[in-house]
């Protein structure tokens, strides 16, 4: 419909210079002074009349075009960011943040200004050209191939610049990158950026990259700034040809063009400059816009590394089961799981210990299919892995990461985050579930209770409040399978009593998985697994691995050290 109206628009504009043309030759004919103000008003009306029609298709083509390339952006940043969740935990080691960020909005852009006013300036360029090389070949062919001579000097030089602006629009893509990423990173670090004063340092970085910014987009305005120029050069040149022969052949009895005729050939020649000077501005468009497109494809062509292919109910009973399992990292190469074999029945509590590195976090990682293991398998109440429907096997469970992640929302929405939306919980189930984490107290005290609103990743909070938050996040799913990773590393021995105590009753009735470096945190368990370097090095309860005098006694004993040692200071 767009195109229909780009048409329409440019026959009402195409044939107003032949209107103004034949009034020239009204004139030049001659006529009575009093018949000057009649015929005046009536080609005055009629030239009105032709720009209203005008005026009118053109906002039709706007509403038509440009809203279209408006819900186009719609749908390719939803198909992006959809695209975003399908991919896994690889991925996003291997992406900033803020690259990423400037993909979904900067790239996207650049796309829809293709699609709107780059798709409606080229095919009224095409429309308007055809139009008036038809309308002035009417009048005279020869004419006609003469004042348009220099569109084929113009082309050239659209065609070379082409592939520069295309390489500039590359690099000023991926410096604004860079600075999308460096921003982020600034921002998300800024405690830590202030308690070491690096304030002047990070802007000087900026400013780095944002001059490496400046240099590389002035490369490419000054690029597209030799259009402008050139055009309206080449298009007085037209005009001058125009003139020049258009009078000679007037002059030229046997000749029939009319002054009426010149004036309508130097209308269409400058009709033409607008469409001929935006060729630069939406060559630059497309070529944006193309490195853009690339820079999104290279995210949407990209394959998750895990899929769910089984889409069958699945009910969790309780079972989990690795057999001689190994992980290796792409990006770093590391070994974080060797050849690691355990089982967990229901109702039992497995409990994995070891020293930063060990590959605890990397265990559960692989639990949860968040990537899946090189060699070995998992099984899940008997069954693979990657064979059940992993969407419901994680709705099952509760997970509680190492890293704790609050969003910028109430307290109240942080804790039924990992609800269904079907799933109904009151106020009182809240609380219970902060309760039983040892935080409603703390939160009881805040101003707005469970509607305060915290700041960014819950910088408003401690991260011992946080931790517990994270908790109650995964209690309040009533999971069958709770997996806490070193989540109370950041409140003290008392209160991480008082927690493991609380949670009793739900560890008792559902299988848990506690991975931790703290002792004090996992000697109650059914049975504990102690890693290093990815491999299992011992197994048993707290009094069997205490029996062997390995390396489990050995962390014991330096960890009740440096508790009697804090018991003192306090003291």
């Amino acid at each position: 419909m767009g195109v229909l109206f780009i048409i329409a628009s440019n026959l009402f504009y195409v044939y107003m210079p032949k209107l103004v043309g034949q009034a020239t030759d009204q004139f030049d004919d001659g006529f009575e002074p009093e018949d000057w103000f009649s015929i005046a008003l009536s080609l005055g009306g009629i030239y009105i009349l032709m720009s209203i029609g005008k005026g009118i298709f053109l906002f039709f083509t706007r509403q038509t075009i440009i809203v279209v390339s408006r819900y186009i952006e719609f749908d390719l940043k939803n198909e992006v960011y959809k695209q975003y969740q399908r991919l896994t935990y690889n991925f996003y080691k291997r992406n900033n943040t803020g690259d990423l960020m400037n993909r979904i909005s900067e790239d996207v852009s650049h796309v829809r200004m293709y699609l709107g006013p780059g798709v409606m300036y080229t095919v009224n360029l095409s429309v308007l050209f055809i139009l008036t090389f038809t309308f002035m070949a009417d009048i005279s062919l020869k004419l006609t191939l003469f004042t348009l001579a220099p569109l084929p000097i113009m082309s050239f030089l659209v065609y070379k610049v082409s592939s520069r602006m295309n390489r500039q629009s590359t690099q000023v893509q991926r410096q604004q990158s860079r600075i999308s990423t460096f921003v982020q990173e600034t921002f998300s670090g800024i405690s830590v950026l202030k308690a070491y004063s690096g304030e002047s340092k990070f802007k000087d970085e900026f400013n780095e990259e944002a001059d490496t910014y400046l240099g590389k987009h002035m490369d490419l305005v000054k690029t597209n700034a030799l259009f402008m120029p050139t055009i309206t050069f080449l298009i007085g040149v037209s005009t001058i040809l125009t003139i020049y022969l258009g009078g000679v052949m007037a002059i030229d009895p046997d000749s029939n063009i009319s002054p009426g005729n010149i004036v309508t050939f130097v209308f269409y020649v400058n009709m033409l400059t607008w469409p001929f000077a935006s060729v630069g501005w939406v060559t630059s468009l497309i070529q944006r816009a193309a490195a853009s497109q690339d820079r999104i494809n290279e995210f949407l062509d990209e394959e998750p590394e895990v899929k769910s292919t089984n889409n069958e109910q699945f009910d969790f009973k309780g079972d989990v089961a690795f057999q001689n399992v190994s992980y290796t990292f792409p990006t770093s190469g590391i070994n974080a799981v060797r050849n690691l074999s355990f089982s967990i029945k229901k109702g039992e509590t497995l409990a994995i210990l070891g020293r930063t590195g060990s590959g605890k976090s990397t265990v559960i990682n692989l639990l949860m299919r968040q990537f899946d293991p090189e060699n070995g398998q998992i099984l899940i109440d008997g069954k693979p892995l990657f064979g059940i429907n992993i969407n419901d096997f994680r709705k099952q469970a509760g997970v509680v990461p190492q890293e704790v992640f609050l969003f910028s929302d109430s307290i109240r929405n942080n804790v039924k985050f990992g609800l269904t939306e079907d799933s109904e919980v009151t106020d009182a189930d809240i609380i219970k579930v902060l309760k039983t984490t040892h935080v409603w107290h703390n939160i009881k005290s805040f101003k707005t209770g469970l509607d305060t609103v915290l700041g960014e990743r819950g910088v408003n909070l401690s991260g011992g409040q946080k931790q517990r938050i994270s908790i109650a996040r995964a209690l309040i799913r009533n999971p069958k399978l709770l997996i806490l990773d070193d989540c109370l590393s950041a409140v003290d021995t008392e209160t991480e009593e008082i927690i493991l105590n609380n949670l009793k009753e739900q560890i008792e009735k559902n299988t848990t998985l506690i991975v931790s470096h703290r002792v004090s945190s996992i000697r109650n368990a059914d049975r504990i697994l102690v890693l290093d370097h990815g491999s299992k090095v011992e197994e048993g309860t707290h009094e069997e691995l205490l029996a062997l005098d390995g390396v489990y006694a050995e962390m014991y004993a330096k960890q009740l050290l440096e508790d009697q040692k804090e018991s003192e200071n306090e003291e």
